[in-house]
């Protein structure tokens, strides 16, 4: 029995989220359906986390163990083959026995692509997230100071979380422009629901004088979500990497 770990890259704009769900597409369902094609076994692969419905990935981590003597170097490829266009094996590699894809994990990094432009674009609309007004980046990095650290992230968090800790540790954020695009890229020790695209939007929020810094504050230090951003819409939302 051999224990790979797979990387994977996906466009989630057809897909509802990562976690299988019954008679709906998601990408553990179709990875899972190539592995059986591939095997004859329905086997279960463990993500480094969920994303939602329409986010996408550039990096995500998926462990499954395999009892078949498929050589790894050529899994990637022979999964490829049996899957959508829209997801692709980038690597499988053996690792420990002990090794787990969600527990294992040390940091993960999300990345938010913004349009900010007042023009539409019918090709990136389910690969970014459009604010037509012009946003002020410097004012974007000072409000993202406030966030680096651990807090409790509960006004950052969707309503709908389920969980009792909401305690958080944000490593970095750095907010780079590109022509028409602005990429928030945030690392942290672990995410809520929503918290990527509720911190974005707190940015942007803040940038367009929505917001002030003592809102800010308040949100993190009373868990009011009334005091942060705006949730951006799923489009934008890349899973950047997962580092073990």
């Amino acid at each position: 029995m051999k224990r790979i770990l797979i990387t994977v890259e996906y466009d989630g704009s057809g897909y509802y989220g990562w976690q299988k769900q019954p008679s709906k597409p998601t990408i553990q369902g179709e990875i899972e359906k190539a592995i059986y094609k591939i095997t004859g076994q329905n086997i279960e692969i463990f993500g480094s986390g969920r994303t939602d419905a329409g986010v996408h990935a550039l990096n995500q981590k998926a462990h499954f163990d395999l009892s078949l003597p498929i050589p790894i170097s050529k899994l990637a490829q022979i999964l490829n083959n049996q899957l959508p266009d829209t997801i692709v094996i980038k690597d499988a590699q053996e690792v420990d026995s002990d090794f787990h894809a969600r527990f294992s994990l040390k940091k993960k990094i999300y990345m938010y692509k913004i349009f900010n432009s007042d023009f539409k674009d019918a090709f990136l609309a389910r690969t970014s997230g459009r604010i037509w007004q012009e946003l002020d980046i410097k004012k974007m990095e000072k409000a993202s100071k406030l966030l680096i650290g651990k807090h409790n992230f509960k006004g950052f968090a969707s309503s709908n979380t389920c969980t009792e800790n909401f305690e958080r540790t944000i490593f970095d954020i750095k907010i780079k422009k590109d022509k028409d695009f602005i990429y928030v890229i945030v690392e942290g020790n672990g995410f809520l629901y929503n918290m990527v695209r509720i911190i974005v939007g707190t940015l942007v929020d803040y940038s367009l004088d929505y917001l002030t810094l003592d809102d800010i504050k308040f949100a993190l230090e009373n868990g009011d979500r009334s005091k942060a951003g705006r949730t951006m819409s799923a489009s934008g939302l890349y899973l950047k990497d997962a580092i073990y």
